[in-house]
């Protein structure tokens, strides 16, 4: 596909100059037809020159047949008499059976319409303005060809990812049913669509539920945007994959305390700086290889013991084996989404964390036929289930306990102490809003010694706030 539309550009670009050196061509000829005028009319001049003038030439020369008919012509001519509307409209003026014995003596001016000069038309002949060729219309034939190379493209890329998205579900189905109750929720009372359920034209969703150790498990398609042309020239550029993302919402009582990432390294720099809780709670990244696995990957763990536990050899053996399919690996308990774009001064309180895995793998289509590689991310889904399983069992030691206690306390003082003003702020605000409220109830009764009484009041604690503050020091006498 990507060949074919680097062919169709290069013949558009091929095309456009092929049309631009041929409008330059044309340009440099745009008075032709003008002087085919002109030589007409040169050649109508030179025939009236050559023609004799003389009448002994005439009379000498031979009869031609296309002369006498000119001449015949001519004499017909003559003999019509052309009546001109505006000349005669007066003319019974001028009749002197119309007025009898009406100033006779005086002599009437009359012009003959012989001795008026008749004006001479003269029509030009103004070549078609819409000229024969195509160059004129170039730029609307590139536009339709471009119409119709994005929307070629656009129903074919949104087949490919239906196929993708098909062929996913149907090679997972059975390891999803056999591991969940209810797979495919519509989110309606009566489930009338199960499976996916299609966001756009490159995403697609699909709901679980109904087993132990977690809440419910998300899994999100998140494809190439094959049906945008733009997309699909940039992706020729940068080259992306297909991800599948899998969000597992665990209890609280089958997680224990702790925030882990594994992740390529150019995802885990990205995932620092975006997300909340590995921004507070792992600032250090530290390199794979320490832990057994391969080089382009980093792994961020809150504490020593998270990562020794988790990241066992069955573990590290399969991401040495499936190494081009793994994004990241994302664990926390203190999971809030990407840092919040607000000022931190407008925020009152800590934002509602979760408990959540989060797997991130890609879909290599590009290297495979699309059945093949969608098979092979089975192992990727046993590797969710294991993961599910093995933090329900895992439990931090004593001292990993405490510091991460410790950790937690640390984020929320800092985060009481930058939102501090805030807090003063809003709780003035609440107070102001009683007061007002509170004037208005007793404005709104007809009791004047009611409203003196809550006037004086409300004076004498404004007065208070004035007055400096003192503080009454009692000294004994020796």
């Amino acid at each position: 596909m990507r060949i074919w539309v680097v062919l169709l550009l290069v013949g558009l670009i091929g095309s456009q100059i092929w049309v631009s050196a041929f409008r330059e061509e044309a340009e440099d000829n745009e008075f032709a037809e003008f002087e085919d005028f002109e030589e007409e009319d040169a050649a109508t001049a030179s025939a009236s020159h050559d023609r004799p003038t003389n009448p002994d030439q005439q009379k000498a020369a031979p009869p031609d047949t296309k002369t006498v008919t000119k001449e015949t012509e001519d004499e017909e001519e003559e003999d019509t008499v052309v009546e001109d509307e505006d000349d005669n409209e007066f003319e019974h003026f001028q009749d002197e059976e119309e007025f009898e014995g009406f100033d006779n003596d005086r002599p009437v001016n009359v012009e003959k319409t012989d001795e008026k000069e008749v004006p001479k038309i003269t029509i030009t002949k103004v070549p078609l303005h819409l000229r024969t060729n195509w160059d004129s219309f170039y730029m609307e034939m590139l536009m339709l060809a471009g119409l119709t190379v994005y929307f070629i493209n656009f129903f074919t890329g949104k087949n490919k990812n239906q196929r993708i998205a098909n062929a996913w579900f149907s090679s997972h189905r059975q390891l999803l049913e056999d591991n969940f109750t209810l797979v495919g929720d519509d989110g309606k009372m009566e489930i009338e669509n199960p499976g996916l359920i299609k966001e756009s034209e490159h995403s697609y969703t699909l709901w679980c539920s109904g087993r132990l150790c977690c809440e419910g498990m998300l899994v999100e398609l998140k494809l190439l945007k094959r049906q945008d042309l733009v997309a699909v020239i940039g992706q020729i550029l940068r080259p992306t994959m297909d991800q599948i993302q899998i969000r597992v919402d665990m209890a609280r009582e089958d997680m224990d305390s702790f925030v882990f990432c594994l992740a390529t390294k150019k995802s885990g720099l990205r995932l620092s700086k975006e997300m909340q809780d590995l921004s507070l709670y792992c600032p250090e990244r530290r390199a794979g290889e320490k832990f057994g696995v391969p080089s382009n990957m980093c792994v961020m763990s809150e504490m020593g013991e998270v990562s020794s536990t988790l990241l066992d050899s069955r573990v590290t053996s399969l991401v040495n084996k499936y190494q081009d399919m793994i994004e990241f690996m994302h664990f926390s308990d203190q999971y809030s989404g990407p840092k919040q774009t607000e000022d931190t001064a407008t925020l009152v309180k800590l934002p509602e964390v979760k408990r959540v895995l989060i797997f991130c793998f890609n879909i290599p289509i590009k290297n495979q036929g699309m059945q093949e590689s969608l098979d092979q991310m089975l192992p990727m889904m046993h590797l969710v289930f294991y993961f599910m399983d093995k933090v329900k069992r895992f439990r931090l030691g004593k001292e990993s306990k405490q510091k991460a206690d410790k950790n937690r306390a640390r984020v929320e003082e800092a985060f009481l102490k930058t939102t501090h003003a805030a807090r003063a702020e809003a709780a003035a605000a609440k107070r102001e809003e009683k007061r007002r409220q509170e004037k208005e109830r007793i404005m709104q009764e007809e009791d004047p010694e009611k409203q003196r009484k809550w006037e004086e009041k409300d004076m004498k604690r404004q007065m208070k706030k004035k007055a400096p503050k003192m503080k009454q020091l009692k000294v004994k006498a020796l």
